[in-house]
């Protein structure tokens, strides 16, 4: 086989009735920063661009035969976590078939599918799903890209409802009120648990948070996270420093002046003098169930109770260690870098993700995750994710109008 070059196209054309994207050969060169792949020998997987119409034609007697009952007949997939393959690329394709095949993919139902296939066989397949138009987004998948929202700004709006008691900002100005601030969002979040579960006794808490998912309530706990940490604005009557003295035995468990080390267990610098007492009443008279604390506070009196909590209301308290998640855009613009814009792929070996299945586009993303699919530089990028974010690239790409890039051959010269 003749080594040739291939390039990218970028402007519109219809070839044997295909949109796709092409420049010219001196546009290509004088931009550096397109790729240009060169086919050698052992590059298998780049054949499929040679494919012609005969090859198609196979490729398509062969799909409806073993692809058509899960990717459907036009490679549009109405199956939940199976993917479109119309209009993917096809080196890609030949590439995932021959990952299959080697068992690379882990044990699947595609393992046997593809098992006894040829090469000639995935090569002309791959061509054929290709060849076809793409799927594009539906009216659905664009409203599911609509609400995957600034988590920050999902929880600001939800935590409104708790601004009347607990401050604008979670800053409390009410006695007997918490602050928010300060608070690992892990913590928050098991504490506005505990209320539905009635581990903790309050019916006003219960009520107002029974109806809350749990994706909300990591929103408005990041977003309490998030938020300047200050002193309650409230009065704090006792004695600081006889509290100073009985902080002792609190400072193994809150840390050094009430700041915590640990996600689990609570900062108390700064916050509410009064709702500190009262959160103590309640762990000795076994209201809260917690035994550690049961067993500290049964032996408090209300001296020391009261003398307690002015000390820590008048510590200052401190950020939590909180990352600011990027938005859905900004992660998009990393995946853009590898996927094409809008994931559009023009690297022939990297998938389109636009209009792809969300369902299937979150699957394969926690599997990335998980190690079930195995890729290191998608690890990588998918280690740090979080569910929300990965719900929300997902409904993105798939809400992303997919286009066709056509390969043009360039004989070497």
């Amino acid at each position: 086989m003749r080594r040739r070059d291939f390039i990218w196209l970028a402007t519109l054309v219809v070839v044997s009735g295909v949109a796709g994207l092409l420049v010219s050969e001196s546009h290509f060169r004088s931009t550096s920063a397109q790729p240009r792949i060169t086919l050698g020998d052992d590059a298998g997987e780049l054949r499929t661009l040679y494919a012609n119409a005969e090859d198609v034609a196979a490729g398509k007697r062969l799909a409806e035969s073993s692809c058509a009952g899960c990717h459907g007949i036009n490679g549009v997939s109405t199956s939940a976590g199976v993917p479109h393959l119309a209009g993917q690329r096809a080196a890609y394709l030949y590439l995932e078939l021959k990952n299959y095949q080697a068992g690379v993919r882990g044990a699947t139902a595609m393992n046997n599918a593809v098992k006894f296939l040829s090469d000639d066989a995935l090569f002309k397949v791959s061509a054929y799903f290709a060849s076809l138009a793409p799927s594009q987004p539906s009216a659905t998948n664009g409203a599911i890209a609509a609400a995957a929202l600034d988590p920050v700004q999902v929880g600001k709006t939800a935590a409104a409802g708790c601004a009347g008691c607990h401050g604008e900002t979670g800053v409390s100005k009410t006695s007997g009120m918490p602050s928010l601030v300060g608070l690992d969002p892990k913590y928050l979040v098991a504490a506005m648990k505990a209320y539905t579960s009635g581990q903790r006794k309050n019916d006003l808490m219960k009520s107002m948070v029974a109806t809350v998912s749990d994706a909300t309530m990591d929103a408005i706990a990041l977003y309490y996270g998030l938020q300047k940490a200050e002193r309650a604005q409230t009065p704090a009557p006792g004695d600081r420093a006889a509290g100073t003295s009985a902080s002792a035995a609190c400072s193994a468990c809150h840390g050094a002046e009430g700041v915590s080390g640990n996600a689990a267990i609570p900062s108390i610098a700064g916050q509410d003098a009064q709702y500190l007492a009262v959160a103590l009443q309640a762990y000795r008279q076994g209201s809260r169930l917690e035994e550690t604390m049961k067993g500290i506070a049964a032996s408090l009196d209300e001296d020391t109770i009261k003398n307690l909590s002015a000390y820590y209301a008048a510590q200052e308290p401190k950020q939590p260690n909180v990352r600011k998640p990027l938005t859905v855009d900004e992660w998009s613009q990393r995946c853009d870098r590898c996927h094409g814009v809008n994931g559009n792929s023009t690297d022939p070996r990297l998938p389109a993700l636009a209009g792809q299945r969300v369902d299937y586009l979150e699957k394969v993303l926690h599997d990335y995750q998980t190690g079930a699919r195995k890729s290191p530089q998608m690890a990588a990028m998918s280690d740090v994710l979080t569910d929300h974010d990965i719900d929300s690239l997902a409904a993105h790409y798939a809400a992303q109008k997919a286009g066709v890039v056509v390969y043009v051959i360039v004989p070497a010269r």
